[in-house]
C-alpha cells in the first residue's frame, strides 16, 4: 500500500526478486512512478478497505508493506491485513517512532523513517538469510544479520555461540540495539547480529534458518 518513492521502488525490487505484486494507492497518477515494464496489479483504492485489498489478491498474499504517507492510515492498513486475512509478514512505516514500539509488540513490525529504506522493508518481508553489514578491512571477519527460525526463541546466547561457532554481537528487540551476555535468551521477534569468520558464514545461516536438532538442545 502506497506508491509513493519507497513503495515504487519496493514493488520494483519484489519484482525483481521474482514475486508477484500489487500495488494500491489512492492516486492513480502515482502509478507513474513504476517502471513501464513493471508487470504488477495496480490498484486505485484506499489500501485498508476490504473490497481493495481482495481486488489486490490479498487472499494470496504471502507478505504485506503499508508504506503510505500516512501513520495512521498504515496502522489501520497494516492491523486490517494481519487481523482480517491472517497475512503472517506485515511490514509497517511509521514516523513516530513511539507509536512504532507499541506495534512490534504486537506482532506488526515497523520501519521508523529515521531509518528507512526499501531494503529495510525487504528485509522484513522475506527470508533472506544472511546480510552483511560490515566487514573488516581485511575481509576475514563480517557482522552479519541473519534470520533465525522460531524453533531458536527460548534458546539462550551462549547456546547459539557455542553450536554456531559465532559470536552474538547484538540484537535489536522492539527496534532497539540491545547488548546481551551469555544468559541472555532470544525472544519471538528478535533481530540477530553475529560476529561471524568470513569462510563460516554459510555454515552459521544454514544453522540458524532451520530448527534446531535434538542434539543442539
Amino acid at each position: 500500500m502506497g506508491c509513493g518513492r519507497v513503495g515504487a521502488t519496493l514493488a520494483q525490487s519484489l519484482e525483481n526478486y521474482g514475486h508477484s505484486v500489487a500495488v494500491v494507492d489512492q492516486n492513480p497518477d502515482s502509478f507513474r512512478r513504476l517502471s513501464p515494464e513493471f508487470g504488477g496489479k495496480k490498484v486505485t483504492g484506499i489500501g485498508f478497505d476490504r473490497d481493495t485489498l481482495i481486488q489486490a489478491g490479498i487472499d494470496e498474499c504471502y507478505a504485506f508493506a503499508a508504506v503510505s504517507d500516512g501513520d495512521n492510515s498504515n496502522i489501520l492498513a497494516a492491523r486490517v491485513a494481519r487481523e482480517k486475512f491472517g497475512v503472517e509478514h506485515v511490514v509497517a512505516r511509521i514516523y513516530d517512532t513511539q507509536r512504532a514500539e507499541i506495534y512490534q509488540r504486537l506482532g506488526i513490525s515497523t520501519v521508523a523513517t529515521v531509518r528507512w529504506t526499501s531494503d529495510q522493508v525487504l528485509r522484513r518481508m522475506l527470508p533472506l538469510g544472511a546480510t552483511d553489514e560490515y566487514r573488516d578491512p581485511s575481509g576475514n571477519v563480517r557482522l552479519c544479520q541473519i534470520d533465525v527460525h522460531p524453533g531458536w526463541y527460548g534458546r539462550s546466547v551462549s547456546a547459539v555461540d557455542r553450536i554456531t561457532g559465532a559470536r552474538t554481537a547484538f540484537v535489536s528487540r522492539y527496534g532497539t540495539g540491545q547488548l546481551v551476555d551469555s544468559g541472555s535468551v532470544l525472544q519471538e521477534g528478535d533481530i540477530v547480529h553475529l560476529l561471524v569468520h568470513a569462510a563460516s558464514v554459510s555454515t552459521v545461516e544454514r544453522i540458524l534458518t532451520h530448527e534446531p536438532q535434538p542434539e543442539e538442545d
